[in-house]
C-alpha cells in the first residue's frame, strides 16, 4: 500500500461530536478533504445546517445532527447514533471531541459543575464510543476511534496562574486512561483508540485562558498557539491506515509546551 493510499479515506464514515466549530470543523473539513463522508453534531441546530452546507459547498458528502449529549436523561447517544447509521450507514472514524469545562477554584467548586464536566468529557466519550464499537467497529473487525482530551490531561494548573479547572483536568486525564483501556480491550478488534491532546488553541472551549495566552506563547518551545490547520495532521494520522500500528497513544499538539 503506497504512502498516498494509507492517508486516503475515500468511502469512509467519520462521526464527529461538537463538529460545528474550533478543533472539531477543522477535522471535518479535514476528513473530508481526504475523500471521507462526514457526520457532525451539536447542541446548536443552525450550527449544524450551516457547516454541513459549507462542507457540500467543498465536495464533501455530510450530515449531522443537534442534540445535547450531556442530558444523559434523553438518550443522546443513541439519537445520534440512530442518525449517522441512517444517513451514511456505518462509522468506520468516530471522534469524541465534544467536551466543557468550568472555571471555579477547587475549595468553592459546585458539585452541579463537577458532574456537568464530567458526564460530557467522560461518560458521553465512553457511551459513544461503546455505541458505536459495539454496533459497526467490533462486528466488523476494524475502525478508528479518537478522543480529543488535552495537555491539562497530563498535569494540574501554575500557581497564581488565575485558572481553576479542576475538573477539566481531572476529566481529560480520564479521556487518556480511558482511551488506553479501550485500545487494550478493542485491539482483537482491529479497533485502534488513541488520543489527542491539545494545548492551548484559541477556541469557544478556551475563551477563559484568553488573559494568560501570552504567557503560554512564551513557554511554548515554538513560541506559538494552535492555529486553524493545527490539529488536522494529528487527527488524519489517527484517522487512517498511517496509524494502523498505533494504539492506546496519547499525542500532544501544544508546539511542546508539555514537555518544559
Amino acid at each position: 500500500m503506497s504512502v498516498k493510499q494509507m492517508f486516503d479515506l475515500s468511502g469512509k464514515v467519520a462521526l464527529i461530536t461538537g463538529g460545528t466549530k474550533g478543533l472539531g470543523l477543522q477535522m471535518a473539513e479535514a476528513f473530508g478533504e481526504l475523500g471521507a463522508k462526514v457526520f457532525i453534531s451539536a447542541r446548536n441546530a443552525a450550527e449544524i445546517e450551516a457547516v454541513v452546507a459549507e462542507l457540500k459547498s467543498q465536495g464533501v458528502e455530510a450530515a449531522g445532527i443537534a442534540c445535547d449529549l450531556g442530558k444523559l436523561d434523553s438518550n443522546p447517544v443513541k439519537t445520534l447514533v440512530d442518525a449517522c447509521e441512517a444517513a451514511f450507514g456505518t462509522v468506520d472514524v468516530l471522534v469524541n471531541n465534544a467536551g466543557t469545562t468550568w472555571g471555579q477554584p477547587a475549595e468553592e467548586h459546585s458539585y452541579e459543575g463537577w458532574q456537568k464536566v464530567m458526564t460530557l468529557n467522560v461518560d458521553v466519550c465512553f457511551l459513544v464510543a461503546q455505541e458505536v464499537a459495539r454496533r459497526f467497529m467490533i462486528p466488523r473487525k476494524s475502525g478508528k476511534i479518537i478522543n480529543i482530551a488535552s495537555i491539562a490531561g497530563f498535569k494540574g494548573n501554575r500557581a497564581n496562574s488565575g485558572v481553576f479547572t479542576s475538573a477539566y483536568n481531572t476529566s481529560k486525564a480520564a479521556a487518556i486512561n480511558l482511551t488506553r483501556a479501550l485500545a487494550g480491550e478493542w485491539g482483537r478488534y482491529n479497533i485502534n483508540v488513541n488520543a489527542i491532546c491539545p494545548g492551548y488553541f484559541p477556541t469557544k472551549l478556551a475563551k477563559g485562558l484568553d488573559k494568560v495566552s501570552e504567557m503560554i506563547k512564551e513557554g511554548t518551545p515554538l513560541g506559538r498557539i494552535g492555529g486553524d490547520e493545527d490539529i488536522k495532521g494529528a487527527a488524519v494520522f489517527f484517522a487512517t491506515e498511517m496509524s494502523r500500528h498505533v494504539t492506546g497513544q496519547a499525542m500532544a499538539v501544544d508546539g511542546g509546551n508539555s514537555v518544559v
